[in-house]
């Protein structure tokens, strides 16, 4: 079937939200669906070979840019999309924003919503309300907690048949055949050294100062760190020379075609989220996030230290991580050295998490996400 994706992340971007929109597009198109994506043309158009490239997808769907004005609250965006929706024949929509969702309600539209976050406000609260009254809507959240948070924040139950919590996913064929750590290292011309490593953006609780303690003092060991905005990288490269560190590689933005041999390049890869995370949008996500460079860091068959957050144990156990007290430096400290001395367990850690991913794959929560919205 025709299916019209409606998302309000910005295409191409380094958001998060703009790759994970782009991963289940693709999905859909694997499943055997006709896609179209309408984006807000907030950023300039790009040929599908530089999308392709820009975010590690390999199956082509059309991308539309329609008009979205922030002093209208992008109304006009989810007025337009939904015009060409139906200009394009779609059967289903499959959309990111609660007010795009609403107004496919009120038409009577088959609408599957996903939501990544809490909604923002009593406005937010209302318009996810209007989206629920369909009977044809379904809601997809990552996390059981976001389902527990937006359930408090509309005042609604939302029943078990009309919402799946859907974690994120991984495209595993680009994590098949990995080299060795050693290999990826040279491969990226990097020394030969145990490396730790860091993939992700630098916004606001994702624990760069405690990153930038451990590499002071674990000096032995190289750390990579592997994205950024231009901005963040300079200002951490300033701190970091100031202070004499030189055992930390800045990458800066890699594509995310090539973003698994960055991961492979680490014997050990790290999620160090503090107490309080902040969204790119600012919102605070410590209690309901869920990373995909998790899903990613599972695949790459290295072992991962992470936060102990309770939200971040939906998918992770202590067979599958190990797993620190948010900002403790010297827990981590502790637990790092204690790894990097044992590459058996190294090993299992790696393992175990590599065998459960593979139920988190892009495919099969496209598959499970359609399941009653016409032909699979």
């Amino acid at each position: 079937m025709r299916i019209a994706a409606i998302t309000n992340s910005r295409i191409p971007s380094s958001t998060a939200n703009s790759i994970q929109a782009m991963k289940v597009c693709e999905a859909l198109v694997q499943v055997g669906h006709e896609v179209r994506l309408f984006a807000p043309q907030e950023t300039e158009r790009a040929t599908w070979h530089q999308l392709a490239q820009h975010y590690g997808v390999r199956h082509e769907f059309e991308v539309v840019w329609k008009p979205s004005r922030t002093a209208v609250r992008r109304l006009d965006f989810v007025w337009s999309a939904e015009a060409a929706a139906r200009q394009f024949g779609a059967a289903l929509r499959y959309s990111w924003l609660p007010q795009s969702a609403a107004l496919a309600a009120w038409l009577d539209e088959p609408i599957i919503l996903e939501m990544h976050a809490d909604v923002a406000g009593t406005l937010g609260a209302w318009w996810l309300r209007q989206f629920w009254r369909s009977e044809r809507g379904r809601l997809l959240v990552t996390t059981a907690a976001l389902r527990g948070r937006l359930e408090q924040s509309t005042r609604m139950r939302f029943p078990d048949r009309r919402i799946q919590v859907a974690p994120n996913g991984v495209d595993l064929e680009r994590y098949q055949d990995l080299p060795t750590s050693a290999e990826a290292r040279a491969r990226l011309g990097l020394a030969e050294v145990f490396t730790i490593g860091f993939t992700g953006h630098f916004y606001s609780g994702r624990g760069l100062e405690m990153l930038a303690e451990l590499a002071r003092e674990l000096g032995q060991y190289q750390f990579l760190w592997v994205g950024g905005t231009p901005e963040a990288v300079a200002d951490w490269r300033t701190r970091l020379q100031a202070a004499k560190q030189d055992n930390v590689i800045l990458t800066g933005f890699v594509e995310n075609s090539r973003l698994p041999l960055y991961q492979a390049a680490a014997d050990v890869l790290l999620m160090p989220y503090t107490n309080s995370v902040s969204a790119s949008s600012g919102q605070e996500i410590s209690e309901i996030i869920n990373p995909m460079k998790m899903f990613e860091y599972m695949a790459s068959g290295r072992p991962i230290v992470t936060s102990s957050l309770p939200v971040i144990r939906e998918v992770l156990d202590e067979t599958r991580a190990v797993f620190c007290p948010p900002g403790d430096t010297p827990a981590w400290k502790a637990a790092l050295l204690l790894l990097t001395a044992d590459p058996t367990r190294r090993a299992k850690l790696a393992a175990n998490a590599r065998a459960e991913v593979e139920r988190y794959t892009w495919l099969k929560r496209a598959r499970r996400a359609l399941e009653g919205f016409g032909p699979q």
